[in-house]
């Protein structure tokens, strides 16, 4: 690639490079040539600058549907989905800086992965195999994995169970193709208008799984809890580091003195909060996820309604043999299968000192905390 075309031609261009070249993610601004990240890095193509917004704003407005232009225009940003002739999805971004139009478009594969694509591990499948109702989330920073993770689960249902699934997105990522059971999937801004709105009435719909792009407030995670809690299974994902961080992250959206309704809630509708990082692997352009897994049992209620969530970390070394895991531990068996090398795994590792005695044959995470629970 080593000149700009006519901006319709470009993007098209740029989109396909991104499928061919396995990169995760497309980054447009003003003033450099495009970036994409490939193996977890940026790295900027040899291609001329970007000249300015205008050029931009033809590349995206030609593969962005209408009604998102003038939110582009009357809000500095909007999100919309793309699906180019790839095959591929793109989650797309546009958004204004300093007055010009920038974009990030993250490539969203055509084939919905496995859990065994994915490198997840078996409790992951058990979680949800077994689960039939209640809150199952998936928690993550921006780019950690948690769409394709929330698809492998939907797939797997999708395959194995008969469910009326409905999806709440924005925008939609995956599509899917109803096998074993039905699937419902709304695109906020195309067919509803709004989260809130969407799910005041999805359980007029007749669900057994709910699933929600996002718990973004307020309204979203009183509307996923009154769902799980009346006999729904619903998935969701949450924008945070740990299993730990999960529950003060949700409390933030809540004033104080709802603190304790929302305790309970959390105590008796959980199931799962599954917390992944990706990292990159020894073989150039590959990533690996290390995974955090908290199940609700009675020491977890407890500690949910008693504020007790700095027992978490305790909780999960206490009881591996329910198949809860830390950060560490599967650091330790990414490391111990070479799927990544020892500097990723201590430069990722929350605790070096216990990942390092891991190492070393030595499992202290458990020591004087067994009989605190």
């Amino acid at each position: 690639m080593s000149q700009l075309h006519e901006p319709a031609e470009e993007i098209q261009r740029l989109l396909t490079f991104v499928t061919e070249h396995s990169a995760s993610d497309l980054h447009l601004k003003v003033g450099i040539p495009p970036f994409v990240r490939i193996g977890g890095h940026l790295r900027a193509l040899e291609t001329p600058a970007l000249p300015n917004s205008s050029y931009i704003e033809e590349m995206m407005f030609g593969i962005m549907p209408p009604h998102r232009r003038q939110e582009f225009i009357d809000q500095g940003g909007a999100d919309f989905a793309y699906l180019a002739s790839t095959g591929d999805r793109f989650r797309v971004n546009v958004f204004r800086s300093d007055g010009d139009m920038h974009a990030a478009l993250r490539r969203i594969q055509h084939v919905i992965p496995s859990f065994d694509d994915l490198h997840l591990p078996d409790i992951y499948r058990k979680i949800i195999s077994d689960t039939h109702d209640g809150l199952v989330i998936v928690s993550g920073v921006t780019g950690s994995g948690k769409s394709s993770t929330l698809a492998a689960m939907l797939e797997y249902i999708n395959q194995h169970r008969g469910m009326h699934i409905v999806t709440v997105e924005d925008p939609i990522e995956f599509r899917f193709t109803s096998k074993k059971s039905i699937i419902s999937q709304r695109e906020i801004g195309i067919d509803v208008p709004d989260f809130a709105l969407a799910l005041r009435y999805v359980v007029r719909q007749d669900p057994d799984c709910i699933l929600i792009g996002e718990l973004r407030d307020k309204a979203t995670i009183l509307a996923a809890l009154q769902a799980a809690e009346t006999g729904h299974l619903v998935l969701a994902t949450l924008h945070c580091l740990d299993a730990e961080q999960t529950f003060s992250r949700i409390l933030e959206f809540f004033p104080h003195d709802e603190h304790e309704f929302v305790r309970s809630s959390l105590a008796n509708s959980l199931r799962a909060v599954m917390c992944q990082r990706l990292l990159p692997g020894v073989k150039p352009g590959s990533r690996y996820p290390a995974t955090e897994v908290l199940l609700n049992n009675s020491l977890l209620r407890e500690r949910i309604v008693n504020e007790q969530e700095g027992d978490i970390p305790a909780l999960l070394n206490a009881c591996r043999d329910e198949g809860m895991r830390d950060f560490n531990h599967s650091l330790y068996d990414l490391m111990m299968k070479e799927f990544i090398s020892h500097r990723v795994g201590m430069e990722y590792a929350p605790h070096r000192e216990a990942l390092a005695s891991l190492l070393k044959g030595i499992d202290t995470s458990s020591e004087g905390l067994v009989h605190r629970i």
